[in-house]
């Protein structure tokens, strides 16, 4: 087995080994990580975004949310040590080790590291950009991505391991396979001629190390049955953007997660013919929410184990009352991104009316993610780049979103950072606890006022600037060739 693979069951065995801090009773390590690991080298091109690097790293006087669902802890002293936690607690509580660098964060507030698992390296005409969207995603505080869907897997396949060897900057990325489909669908994902051909290809791109696989809207139930069959042989998982599967067809198939939420779910569809992408979507304007019915597919996908990711900055991008950009975000697309922008804006303006449709489907997927949370499910976040909704910016909009649509900040950020590692069964990241990876944010300020505010980012103990990585990729995303 190899050592990346040993680590996280080595820190465990530590964890569990630790005796309580002789000053302050909390736990902390008595066995140093750097034993465990060293922290991958950075290439002198990352390293020119790095504004702290020590090895030994005390961050005093915090705001602290653990990503856990748990309130806020004021004035915590956060002790990292080659890349990990080694010890958090009350400000007056944690020794400073000698020779630790000491970052005062008197007036800003931590949290983990954002995990989005609908985070892909592509937008619409653009099969890969993932030199700048991954430089996005970590300005923004996004230190994992699940890519949920690769038009360009190789490439991701490059990209990802090209971060882990600490050459290029941006976050972990979980890679994906290609899409499938089925008749009828995208002519650029695949529409398997055969089971065998399925097979195929989910061995190929597993034997390079993709473990997640995506069905898009007019996958068939027989291929979805056998695309999870082979995935689940593979050790990989499968989610889908649904249309011609239902979601409780889905569910009892097998499958392990479903995209976008309400919006998606083709189980209330009326003249719905079984394994085709079609029927009226009366039910997103006249659906009871809490009705017997949604609970009771809400109950099936949580019995099952089956997540449901959260999207709301891409539907909101198509809600005429809410699709501007900000400031922000002009600066940093180029100039034919905004040219389309205007024209979609202007086209929005020159309407007659809003009738606030598309205003109040927002609100119902924002109440069927919010009653599916609250029913015990596990719900996860991503930007679903497109628009003029960036990585990282948009994913910093579904926190936004998440609190209009009733979640306390840390039921928010448990969505967007412990969820997104459990269903990638990583325990080594999305949370700020001792023995696991140093992947967090420093907001400047309050993160009631503003999650936009980013003033460090760390991954792997790295202690990132965001606004040097943010100024140089201005105007540039995306340029057309």
């Amino acid at each position: 087995m190899a050592l990346r693979q040993l680590i996280p069951f080595l820190l465990s065995v530590i964890i569990l080994g630790c005796k309580p801090n002789s000053k302050s009773g909390l736990i902390a390590l008595n066995s140093r990580i750097d034993t465990v690991k060293n922290r991958i080298a950075l290439d002198r091109n990352v390293l020119k975004y790095v504004k702290y690097d020590s090895n030994s790293i005390a961050l005093t006087h915090a705001t602290v949310f653990d990503g856990k669902g748990n309130p806020a802890k004021e004035d915590q002293t956060i002790i990292v040590k080659n890349g990990y936690f080694e010890a958090i607690g009350q400000n007056s509580e944690i020794d400073i080790p000698e020779k630790a660098t000491v970052i005062d964060l008197r007036g800003k507030t931590v949290i983990p590291g954002i995990v989005g698992v609908h985070n892909h390296l592509h937008i619409p005409r653009f099969p890969f950009v993932g030199e700048i969207a991954s430089k996005l995603y970590l300005a923004s505080g996004v230190t994992t991505i699940q890519t949920c869907g690769a038009a360009s897997p190789q490439q991701e396949i490059d990209l990802s391991k090209k971060i882990e060897q600490g050459q290029v900057i941006g976050p972990n990325i979980v890679t994906s396979g290609p899409y499938f489909t089925g008749n009828g669908g995208n002519l650029n994902m695949i529409i398997p001629e055969s089971d065998q051909q399925i097979r195929d290809t989910i061995r190929y791109w597993a034997k390079k190390g993709v473990r997640w696989f995506k069905v898009y809207r007019n996958t068939s139930p027989k291929d979805l049955e056998t695309i999870v069959d082979e995935a689940h042989k593979q050790g990989a998982k499968v989610t889908g953007h649904l249309c011609s599967i239902t979601f409780e067809q889905a569910v009892k198939i097998g499958i392990d997660g479903i995209e976008h939420g309400l919006n998606s779910a083709s189980d209330f569809r009326n003249n719905k013919t079984f394994g085709i992408c079609d029927g009226s979507r009366e039910y997103m304007d006249q659906l009871e929410i809490n009705s017997n019915e949604v609970k009771a597919l809400q109950s099936l996908m949580i019995d099952n184990d089956v997540f449901l990711t959260s999207t709301l900055s891409i539907f909101e991008a198509s809600v005429p009352e809410r699709a501007f950009a900000d400031e922000r975000t002009l600066a940093i697309m180029s100039p034919m991104q905004i040219s389309e922008y205007t024209d979609r804006r202007k086209n929005f303006d020159s309407m007659d009316s809003k009738d606030g449709v598309r205003e109040k489907r927002l609100k119902r997927i924002m109440q069927f993610e919010r009653q599916f949370y609250e029913m015990g499910g596990t719900l996860t976040a991503g930007v679903d780049a497109g628009r003029h909704v960036l990585p990282g910016f948009g994913d910093q909009r579904n926190f936004e979103l998440l609190k209009e649509a009733g979640f306390t900040n840390q039921e928010a950020l448990k969505v967007m950072t412990t969820n997104g590692a459990k269903v990638l069964s990583n325990r080594n990241i999305g949370s700020i606890v001792v023995g696991k990876k140093a992947d967090f944010v420093v907001i400047d300020g309050q993160i009631e006022n503003s999650i936009r505010n980013v003033a460090l980012v760390f991954k792997d103990g790295y202690g990132y600037d965001p606004k040097l990585i943010l100024e140089d990729i201005k105007g540039k995303f995306v340029i057309d060739q």
